[in-house]
């Protein structure tokens, strides 16, 4: 085992040097919340969830020199070097960080007084709030998949990566390419297919590395963005209603997100480019059986195309009554306002029919169909529709939800980390846990892998090798959602 270690040492050294030569210098704001920056740190005697689905190993040590995992072993077996940082972790386990692949930076704008009919939708921008919640409950790396303020996100990723203020890696996604009917102004109408191109390529030499196709896209405009996308090695999501996901497989996209739910093909009121004016609602989805041939030719079409699908059940999970469960945690770190329109939206669902809940189950069924058939599911939280999902919390509580939907422990955990980091091309820097890869890792207290909602009992976040304190992350923030 030594010689093991010793062998994965000196393959990494060189890598190891490059990523050291360009490690930040932490601001004093962002060193607040630090607790560990060591050279060399040893995390003892911890339980080993590598993020590829394989079972736990008990007892293990994990070295980290540099910000990258040096090697993994048996606490017996693992010799520390002499000045290590040394974290003794009995009863605790880790986790490689969360990827999220749903993780906006903006939440609904609040007026205190639960939704208004007519009222515009408006969204704030979470600059504050979101990089310290996202990274305090071990999401390392996100994809905004979806901007509303682009040079504002770009802005933030840069402070994050030079130090200035701690956060995730942000993999940034251009503004939604949206057509006309757009529901909230603060959105762009593309004019027609010249349009979305020169959209796409604006933003990509902005620093976009990613785009997202919204509800009101044409055929043409978004067979055009793809292809101006693809020609300079950007990949192309959607969250879809004029288009549905079998042409858009055979346009050639790359991820739907929120899946079948939102797929209108199915609705027998969609018109070619349009999308219904009852798409939240059609009781057709409600009918619909997912094991029917009609949705199965569906998965095997995404399947067949390389298609991945983006879960973000957490989301639909809050329009289902009286979910999900209320947590203090979460309400605390809300803004009165946000956490009155919050708690008014809930009860007024709580109040109507219960299709939120038959829709949840039919997503999942959706999903684990669809990973059973050969596809490659992500996770997302989406913390938008009416504040019930926050960054972080919110994407614990969707892995927790790809529990429900049929999964092991560890196979969502899978879900959430390494799958993630291979739709993004970076599997062999992150996602899962082993010599070599960055050393992004979270310590829970407690076994996820037995018992999943223990993956909320964060205490540690090492992101690139600097451990950030979770709580002292929750505490700045408490009182900031819906503001800032």
């Amino acid at each position: 085992m030594r010689k093991l270690l010793l062998g994965i040492v000196l393959v990494a050294t060189f890598r190891a040097s490059l990523e050291a030569q360009q490690k930040p210098t932490l601001s004093s704001l962002t060193k607040s919340f630090v607790t560990v920056d060591s050279t060399v740190v040893a995390l003892e005697h911890v339980r080993v969830i590598d993020g590829t689905g394989a079972a736990p190993e008990a007892d293990q040590t994990i070295l980290i020199e540099n910000g990258m995992i040096r090697g993994i072993g048996p606490s017996s077996a693992v010799s520390v070097p002499p000045g290590a940082h040394v974290l003794e972790l009995k009863g605790r386990s880790v986790i490689p960080g969360l990827v999220g692949m749903h993780d906006h930076m903006f939440y609904p704008a609040a007026s205190g007084e639960g939704p208004v009919e007519g009222a515009p939708a408006l969204y704030g921008e979470m600059g504050f709030s979101f990089p310290r919640l996202y990274l305090a409950e071990g999401v390392t790396s996100i994809r905004t998949t979806g901007s509303l303020e682009t040079y504002t996100d770009l802005a933030l990723k840069k402070m994050i990566d030079t130090g200035k203020m701690p956060g995730p890696k942000i993999n940034i996604t251009g503004p939604y390419l949206e057509g006309a009917g757009s529901f909230t102004p603060q959105l762009h109408e593309l004019s027609g297919p010249e349009d979305a191109v020169r959209l796409v390529n604006y933003w990509i030499d902005e620093g976009a590395t990613s785009f997202k196709a919204y509800m009101h896209i044409t055929r043409a405009e978004l067979s055009a963005a793809i292809k101006a996308a693809h020609a300079r090695g950007i990949k192309v999501t959607g969250h879809l209603c004029s288009v549905g996901f079998s042409e858009a497989a055979e346009m050639g996209i790359d991820d739907l997100e929120h899946g079948l739910v939102v797929d209108q093909e199915f609705n027998p009121d969609k018109l070619p480019d349009v999308c219904p004016p009852d798409a939240d609602r059609h009781p057709s989805m409600e009918k619909m059986d997912i094991e029917s041939e009609t949705v199965q030719a569906v998965i095997r079409k995404l399947v067949q195309h390389h298609v991945a699908v983006t879960s973000t059940l957490v989301i639909f999970e809050t329009f289902a009554a009286n979910r999900p469960p209320l947590e203090d945690r979460v309400l605390q770190a809300m803004s009165l306002p946000s956490r009155a329109d919050y708690l008014a939206a809930r009860a007024k669902i709580a109040e109507g029919s219960d299709n939120g809940t038959i829709l949840l189950k039919k997503e999942m069924q959706f999903e684990h169909d669809f990973v059973k058939a050969g596809g490659l599911l992500l996770s997302g939280e989406d913390p938008t529709g009416y504040g019930g999902a926050l960054a972080g919390f919110g994407d614990q509580r969707q892995t927790e939800l790809l529990v429900e939907a049929g999964f092991t422990p560890l196979e969502a955990i899978h879900i959430a980390t390494q799958n993630g980091a291979e739709f993004l091309g970076q599997a062999d820097r992150i996602g899962t846990l082993s010599a070599g890869k960055q050393a992004d890792i979270v310590v829970v207290k407690g076994d996820p892998s037995q018992k999943i909602r223990d993956i909320e009992n964060v205490e540690l976040v090492f992101k690139d090798g600097i451990g950030y304190d979770s709580e002292r992350l929750v505490r700045s923030v408490h009182g900031a959602v819906g503001l800032h």
